[in-house]
């Protein structure tokens, strides 16, 4: 499902695995993280001094409560793979990833309003401007394509996630993969209503009258349950087929993209081992 902050998808991708060089991205993110935020709201020095301030306590509670989770969560994935896949299998792990989300949001949302604290009503208003012209070139991005290159485009993303983790794929699995992106249905018109629809809602509360950050916590927790009955139709069923299909593509799987996914998955659970144990060494506090 898609998220409404660059920031925390950008720091998601470390629990999917999604980047390579794991542990040297991980060490990098305190200068990392002010670059992403500067394509939201261009920060003076005060501000940028104050966003290191700020992440300092998270990356220490990302490091010493999250990571251990996402060990786990690389464990169970593995262990899984000593049997036979199913479609439920694979969303139990889905959850896990949800809830492991669900609890980067919640801190993470914490320092960026404390940041949003600090900022004028002009990097305000620019921030807004920003978020309303992604918007702008989303509708251009998706919408204008057609239904059959919108297929195309879920057929080849499914493709290359799969081949990060399995290697190259045969034909067999491909048509899998073929016949999963005829199944799943667009998103995107939903999402982009969805998502102006909240922009709408943050363009009020940022107006940041008496207790505007208690309003944006219970917004962002009410969210979560006012999706609209189609958008999350939609949500479900594309999961339900993408679970479906990593259950039938591992079931496939060759030996040689056995030792690739099982290899893949040993080298990211060590990345989060070592990075646990330099926080450990370096004292970093534990909650």
């Amino acid at each position: 499902m898609f998220r409404w902050c660059k920031l925390s998808l950008f720091l998601s991708l470390l629990m999917l695995g999604a980047c390579s060089g794991t542990t040297l991205l991980y060490n990098r993110l305190d200068f990392l993280v002010p670059w992403y935020v500067d394509d939201y709201a261009e920060l003076n020095g005060e501000q940028e001094t104050y966003l290191e301030e700020l992440l300092t306590p998270f990356l220490a509670w990302h490091r010493a409560q999250e990571l251990p989770s996402y060990v786990k969560i690389l464990g169970d994935i593995e262990t899984s793979l000593d049997e036979p896949e199913t479609q439920a299998g694979v969303e139990a792990i889905f959850a896990e990833f949800e809830r492991a989300w669900l609890r980067l949001e919640g801190e993470a949302l914490d320092s960026l309003l404390d940041l949003g604290a600090q900022l004028s009503d002009t990097q305000i208003d620019g921030f807004l401007k920003v978020l309303w012209e992604q918007q702008d070139e989303y509708k251009e991005e998706y919408l204008e394509r057609s239904d059959d290159e919108f297929y195309e485009d879920s057929y080849d993303n499914l493709k290359d996630n799969a081949k990060e983790y399995l290697g190259a794929l045969s034909d067999k699995q491909r048509n899998v993969l073929r016949e999963s992106s005829s199944k799943l249905l667009r998103s995107d018109e939903e999402w982009l209503r969805e998502r102006a629809d909240w922009f709408k809602q943050l363009e009020v509360i940022l107006k940041r009258g008496p207790q505007w950050q208690q309003r944006v916590r219970a917004a962002v927790a009410a969210r979560r349950d006012k999706f609209s009955p189609e958008y999350v139709r939609i949500y479900e069923n594309n999961s339900a087929v993408i679970a479906d299909a990593i259950a039938r593509l591992l079931n496939s799987r060759t030996e040689r993209q056995d030792r690739h996914v099982r290899s893949k998955l040993s080298d990211l659970r060590e990345d989060f081992e070592t990075l646990i144990a330099e926080g450990k060494a370096a004292g970093t506090p534990a909650g």
